[in-house]
C-alpha cells in the first residue's frame, strides 16, 4: 500500500498537477492539506474520475484538509478531541479516516506566526489536542495508524537549511519540538523519508529568493506512525520533482510504501 501526504497550497490552483501526480505516483491514500476551499467546492467528481473516494473538511479560507483513497474510506472524523478555537473560530485542520484497514489522520498544524503571537499559544494548545486524539485513537487497537501532514515544526536543527537564521522564529522552538516528543512518547515514530536529491529530505521551500533551486528548505511535512505502521514501511521518500516547474506548491509530497 502506498500512502502519501501533500500540502497542495490551494487544491483549486493545484488541481491539474494533483490529478497528474495521482496518475503517475498512484498512491492508494493521499492526505492533503491547505485546501483553501469549502467542502461544497471540493473537486470530488474530478477525483472520483481517477478512482479516488474523498472526505474533506474545509470552510473556504486558508486552511482545510482531506483524505483521498482508492482502497475505501470509512469512519471519517472531522476535528480533534477538545480542539481549541482561535479568535472564537474553529479552523478545519484535522480529518481522520480508515482506508484499506489503515487509520490515517491528515493534519495541518497551525503556523504559530511568531513566538510572542497569540497564534503560537493556539498552536501549542492544538498540538495538545492532537496528542489527546492520538491517545484515544490508538487505545486498545493494533491496527496500523499514522498522523500525516504539514506539522509546521522542524524536528531537529538539521531539518532546516540554516538553523542560525531561525533563532527567533517559530517551527524550531523548544516548546514545539517538545510537543513532537510527546507524540513519540505516546508510541509514534517519525518515519524519515529519503531525499531524491541532496543529503537531507526537505519538504518545503519558500517561493521567494530562489529558495528551491538553492535547496534552502525545511522538513516540516511529517509522518508519525505507530509500531504496526512503522514496521510495515518498505520505503519512504520526498517527491522533490513535484516541487519543480510553473504552478507548483511550495511543499513536495512525502510518499510511504507499506508492505501490507
Amino acid at each position: 500500500m502506498r500512502i502519501a501526504t501533500w500540502n497542495v497550497n490551494s487544491i483549486g490552483a493545484r488541481l491539474p498537477r494533483l490529478r497528474a501526480w495521482l496518475e503517475s505516483a498512484a498512491p492508494d491514500v493521499l492526505c492533503v492539506q491547505e485546501l483553501k476551499c469549502a467542502d461544497e467546492a471540493f473537486p470530488r467528481e474530478q477525483l472520483a474520475e481517477l478512482g479516488y473516494a474523498s472526505a474533506s473538511y474545509g470552510l473556504g479560507r486558508w486552511n482545510g484538509v482531506a483524505v483521498l483513497s482508492r482502497v475505501g474510506i470509512e469512519d471519517v472524523t472531522r476535528g480533534l478531541v477538545d480542539e481549541p478555537r482561535y479568535e472564537e473560530a474553529t479552523e478545519p485542520r484535522a480529518i481522520g479516516a480508515t482506508c484499506g484497514g489503515v487509520r490515517v489522520w491528515s493534519v495541518y498544524v497551525p503556523n504559530g506566526r511568531e513566538p510572542d503571537h497569540p497564534h503560537y499559544q493556539y498552536k501549542l494548545r492544538w498540538l495538545e489536542a492532537l496528542r489527546a486524539t492520538v491517545a484515544a485513537e490508538t487505545a486498545g487497537t493494533d491496527r496500523p495508524f499514522a498522523v500525516l501532514g504539514d506539522f509546521n515544526i522542524a524536528p531537529t536543527d538539521t531539518d532546516v537549511w540554516d538553523i542560525s537564521l531561525f533563532a527567533d522564529s517559530t517551527h524550531v522552538t523548544e516548546a514545539e519540538r517538545k510537543a513532537l516528543a510527546v507524540l513519540r512518547d505516546a508510541g509514534l515514530t517519525d518515519v524519515l523519508p529519503r531525499a531524491l536529491k541532496y543529503d537531507h529530505p526537505y519538504t518545503y521551500w519558500d517561493y521567494r529568493a530562489l529558495a528551491f533551486p538553492k535547496n534552502r528548505g525545511m522538513r516540516i511535512d511529517l509522518v508519525y506512525a505507530d509500531d504496526a505502521f512503522a514496521a510495515a514501511v518498505g520505503d519512504a521518500y520526498v517527491d522533490r520533482e513535484e516541487r519543480k516547474g510553473k504552478g507548483a506548491s511550495d511543499h513536495a509530497p512525502v510518499v510511504v510504501d507499506l508492505e501490507i
